[in-house]
């Protein structure tokens, strides 16, 4: 008999012939015998919405089964869609489209025809470390994206872990600490899931093989065979990416190859640095031709030979010398230029640093770290072994430095003890040309003041490029106050940042903004003591320069006194601030023992 009815009808009306069957739908009731047979004229009541209680566990069994089998084919195809994305991600942002990931990929017929050679359970053992694995490749295919992009190479696993941490102050500088904050804790948590996922989605195809083992041999066999035929015949399916695909093989294997030159590069490099030619040259037998001179070493960030060649960066930055050498020419100045290789592009500005100073080819933090934790002879170190004062005026340094010490500077003064109390233009703590009028007030200016080497790294010039001061009247700097309202009206980096052409733009303006500090400083301060080498650390990332591969910086002496040009005569560098593309170029680990040299007796 069925239990809960709707609302019933009086039993008078269900016994009347009168009565019309109820509509289609509505809930009629049946006589309390049960027997609708003997009320031909009432339709039954429709069964209520919910399960009647003794079909409830019959039907609902088979619908759980049936979900549970559409969720499991669900899962299967999620698996294999990672799995397969994971092993054709590219390393290389150009390479990135949609059609790289219809490739095949040798590594996954690999994978399946080891896991039907193998038992079961080892077979899921395997599959297991083997997610793991593909899982922290696909990590540093993701860092080589970046770092592609930004220091145009590869991710080191073994050395670059420290440059981490320096992105992150990087993003804390320009976007703010809590930015940083959420992005640290974001990557870290996307890196766990992405391998603990792509590991269990490993083992998950690795059962449904086994499950389906006659139909894996043959697709396996059919699709190495087709592998084989699409890299004979070299098919493409867009530019750099072969339809058979070796995509985490070739950079597992290339992943190797760094970490094991990276452990060998410990060992060459003890040897090389063992090898220093004025490691034991007195003080009074270097640096002779400019004695009593003040001489200047201003590095001017991402200062790259694209700024002066790139047709749209050098219509911006190109006026800016051609005047400048006129402009110097008219108050007595004269300058040589070239070119340098610099190790780094992009980024790691302090191993160009530590490569001009010691005359070592830095290109990686071990170098770097073994570097400063020597005794070997800089450039500052030579000045100031021949009677200098030396002085590193760092406005890019907001904390403990403590290479300083390796550097060789009697006075080191960062963005804290340099007066400033205007506001920070994204990275940059502070303007170039207040930083130059510091660097005068307090050793230059000073009266009595023994010949001084200072190192100046300029800022300005430093990604993001927005906002950007503008040149003002030396003698209205002040505390750099009046710069709020240059900051605080300027584009953003995300205004910035939007559109390529605007980066090279805002790029090109914040070189030509640096380049003009220090023309017009030579103009304001320079006298017949004062010598002046600037030049650039590194190429501008690749956004900046259109890709260019060329890793050449600017460098130019600058001096009043004809005897100080003369001495570099035979270098072959060319007159004026810009040098054209004929001009020499050297590797910049070449710089310390040639100015040593030009500059020491002969």
């Amino acid at each position: 008999m069925y239990s809960g009815v709707a609302e019933p009808y009086p039993s008078s009306s269900l016994s009347s012939p009168s009565i019309s069957p109820l509509p289609p739908g509505d809930r009629g009731t049946l006589h309390r015998d049960g027997d609708p047979a003997a009320h031909p004229d009432v339709v039954p009541a429709a069964r209520p919405s919910g399960r009647l209680r003794g079909e409830h566990v019959a039907d609902r069994g088979p619908v759980r089964r049936t979900r549970r089998r559409a969720g499991a084919r669900i899962a299967d195809v999620l698996a294999f869609v990672l799995v397969l994305a994971v092993l054709l991600l590219p390393n290389r942002l150009g390479h990135l489209s949609p059609w790289v990931f219809v490739r095949l990929p040798i590594e996954g017929l690999a994978a399946v025809a080891l896991v039907l050679l193998l038992p079961r359970r080892a077979g899921t053992v395997v599959a297991a470390v083997g997610g793991v694995l593909v899982g922290l490749l696909a990590l540093g295919k993701v860092a080589d994206l970046g770092f592609y992009e930004v220091l145009v190479r590869p991710f080191d696993p073994v050395l670059d872990w420290v440059l981490m941490r320096d992105g992150l102050e990087f993003l804390s500088a320009s976007l703010g600490r809590p930015v940083a904050i959420a992005a640290a804790v974001a990557g870290s948590v996307l890196a766990v899931v992405v391998v603990l996922l792509t590991a269990l989605a490993a083992v998950r195809l690795a059962r449904l093989t086994r499950a389906h083992r006659g139909v894996a041999i043959r697709a396996v066999a059919g699709l190495t065979a087709l592998w084989a035929g699409l890299a004979a015949l070299g098919v493409d399916v867009a530019p750099h990416q072969p339809a058979a695909a070796s995509s985490t093989a070739v950079p597992a294997y290339d992943r190797a190859l760094q970490i094991a030159a990276g452990l060998r590069d410990r060992a060459a490099f003890a040897r090389q640095s063992r090898v220093d030619a004025f490691a034991a040259t007195p003080g009074n037998q270097l640096l002779t031709a400019v004695r009593g001179k003040n001489v200047l070493l201003a590095f001017v960030e991402s200062y790259g030979r694209s700024s002066i060649e790139d047709p749209a960066l050098a219509a911006t930055v190109d006026p800016v010398l051609t005047a400048g050498t006129r402009r110097l020419r008219a108050a007595g100045f004269a300058a040589k230029s070239a070119f340098l290789t610099s190790p780094t592009v992009g980024g790691g500005s302090w191993y160009a640093h530590s490569t001009l100073a010691s005359g070592l080819w830095i290109d990686n933090e071990q170098r770097y770290r073994t570097l400063v934790s020597s005794d070997r002879l800089t450039l500052d170190g030579a000045f100031e072994r021949a009677g200098w004062r030396t002085v590193g005026v760092m406005p890019g340094v907001t904390g403990a430095w403590p290479e300083a010490r390796f550097y060789g500077f009697d006075r080191v003064y960062d963005s804290h003890q340099l007066g400033y109390q205007g506001p920070h233009f994204s990275w940059a703590p502070m303007p170039d040309q207040y930083a130059m009028a510091a660097l005068q007030r307090l050793e230059l200016a000073r009266a009595g003041h023994p010949p001084v080497f200072a190192e100046i790294p300029l800022v300005s010039s430093h990604t993001p490029w927005a906002p950007l001061p503008r040149l003002v009247g030396w003698n209205q700097l002040g505390n750099g106050s009046l710069f709020d309202t240059m900051a605080a009206g300027g584009a953003t980096p995300a205004e910035v940042w939007r559109d390529a052409a605007k980066v090279r733009t805002a790029y090109a303006q914040s070189i030509a903004y640096s380049l003009s500090t220090l023309i017009s400083y030579l103009q304001t301060y320079g006298d017949d003591n004062t010598v002046l080498v600037f030049l650039g650390d590194h190429q501008p990332a690749p956004i900046a320069t259109a890709n260019s591969p060329n890793r050449d910086v600017t460098v130019t002496i600058v001096a009043r006194d004809p005897a100080v040009l003369a001495r570099i005569a035979g270098w072959g560098w060319q007159d004026g601030l810009r040098p054209d593309p004929q001009a020499p170029v050297w590797r910049m680990d070449a710089f310390r023992d040639r100015f040593l040299t030009a500059f020491s007796p002969r």
